[in-house]
């Protein structure tokens, strides 16, 4: 079952201790409009329910002693569900501006550490009569894609189903109670952890990180480990845009949607996938962004995030690789085809593996370390993206019909975050903008709206008069599509 596993991956372990430095914060999002208020007390039940299926909706972060080791998953004794759905207003005329700025402000209020690390916010009052549902979620709990897992456990098929059953005592018994564990055990796994990485890799990484001038010495005897780690400090070459320099907490969120028939005809049509035509239409954007402003520039560096997860997949699973691609004057088309060489090296390359490599020695690592190498990496990326697979089928919750979902995903250090979440013959893109590095955010989504109808423009006749696909037959684990 989702979520419960009792101690933290390195992965997750990597992003909690990240958090000291609130440039580095992983909290995700979902912006929900739905077309109606949805029934608070039907929900409020729906999710006591699915924080039973999903234990770490009610567990809270136990640290190791000395914080040496990954932290555990602990049961909060005073768990109420009141305290994660909430539910507010927008002042009219409750616009989706407005929305966004809130929802801002939403995301960049902390989570209460001593509690588990999740918010519902129902917000109603938006124009036409709509509401809106916000999802925030701290990454350790788990990724994008296992968020929309989670989500399979409080949607519906219809706008009134028939009641759900109880959940199986068994089911919730097999999880069983994780309490705080006492001084013993908690230092056995901090020690299980530390143990796990041989007394001469932590001095091959005390070396490199003590005098960076040994890296030239580093030969095929070094671990893997160490290999990978050294990789990720080698790669110092600084972000490409002349004008995303800056750095701040200050954010605005930007959002534009995109037909998903069209899109999907023309990345198969050029030779490429989804994945292809969402960061060509990014790099696009972007080029032009900068011609714009006067300082137009040849390649910029972005990160994406690829799901690593499979059937009985836990937690977090995902890697992250980084690309440079071009964004000088040229066709789309062109620009396509040269990014889809790119996103397919780098999909090979296994360059990935370094987050992988920082976070299996990041329990043996003073977090000052931490911070200061994952900003480094940080300044080497313009921007970031991320794809998450969606519904091709109308959802409701509570009553209340889904008509659009927008995916907020974190910075991390970067100019900005686009994301893009597959929903009911669309694709819904969240973009997440750090303001003292895009000077004009408004600019940005022109350019990324403008960018995604020169593509769709392309689709052959018969995708641009194709109706959605209907339906599968009512299969909660059908609900998915794979938008890669």
């Amino acid at each position: 079952m989702p979520g419960s596993e009792r101690r933290m991956s390195d992965t997750e372990a990597l992003m909690w201790r990240l958090e000291k430095d609130p440039y580095l914060a992983s909290t995700f999002a979902n912006i929900t409009v739905l077309d109606r208020p949805p029934d608070m007390d039907l929900f409020y039940a729906r999710m006591e329910r699915t924080s039973m299926l999903f234990p770490r909706l009610r567990r809270r972060v136990q640290l190791a002693p000395g914080n040496i080791g990954n932290p555990t998953w602990v049961d909060d004794a005073g768990f109420d569900i009141r305290q994660h759905v909430r539910r507010m207003a927008l002042p009219a005329p409750g616009t989706m501006r407005q929305l966004q700025d809130l929802v801002t402000l939403l995301i960049a209020d902390p989570f209460d550490r001593s509690r588990p690390l999740w918010q519902f916010i129902v917000i109603d009052g938006l124009e036409g009569g709509r509401s809106a549902m916000v999802l925030k979620l701290h990454h350790t709990v788990t990724d994008g894609e296992g968020g929309v897992e989670l989500s399979l456990q409080y949607l519906d098929l219809e706008r009134e189903p028939a009641p759900l059953p109880p959940v199986d005592p068994d089911i919730v018994n097999s999880f069983s109670r994780v309490k705080e564990p006492d001084a013993t055990d908690a230092l056995r796994g901090a020690m299980s952890d530390s143990l796990r990485i041989p007394v001469a890799v932590l001095k091959q990484v005390r070396d490199v990180l003590a005098n960076p001038s040994v890296l030239g010495e580093i030969g095929s005897s070094t671990s893997a480990t160490v290999r990978s780690l050294v990789a990720q400090l080698s790669e110092n070459d600084s972000a490409r845009s002349p004008l995303w320099t800056e750095r701040s907490l200050r954010r605005r969120l930007e959002v534009a949607r995109v037909p998903y028939t069209e899109m999907r005809a023309v990345s198969k049509m050029l030779g490429g996938t989804l994945n292809t035509a969402f960061i060509t239409a990014a790099a696009h954007a972007a080029g032009r962004y900068h011609d714009q402003m006067g300082a137009p520039v040849e390649s910029l560096r972005a990160s994406m995030a690829i799901s690593t997860r499979t059937a009985g997949t836990e937690g977090n699973a995902f890697s992250l690789v980084r690309m440079l691609v071009p964004t000088s004057d040229m066709p789309v088309t062109d620009r396509f085809e040269a990014i889809n060489e790119v996103l397919t090296a780098a999909r090979s390359s296994g360059a990935s593996a370094a987050l992988d490599a920082i976070a299996t020695v990041s329990t043996v690592m003073p977090t000052s370390v931490l911070t200061r190498l994952a900003r480094a990496q940080a300044e080497t990326v313009d921007f970031a993206t991320s794809n998450v697979r969606g519904a091709g089928i109308p959802l409701y919750v509570a009553g209340a019909k889904l008509l659009a979902n927008y995916p907020i995903g974190p910075l991390g250090g970067v100019a900005f975050n686009m994301t893009l979440l597959s929903y009911l013959g669309g694709l819904d893109v969240g973009i997440n903008i750090d303001e003292a590095a895009v000077e004009s955010p408004a600019l940005l989504r022109e350019s990324l709206q403008m960018a995604f109808d020169e593509l769709v423009a392309l689709a052959p006749a018969q995708a641009k008069s194709a109706d959605v696909p209907p339906p599968p037959p009512p299969s909660r684990r059908r609900w998915f599509r794979r938008s890669r």
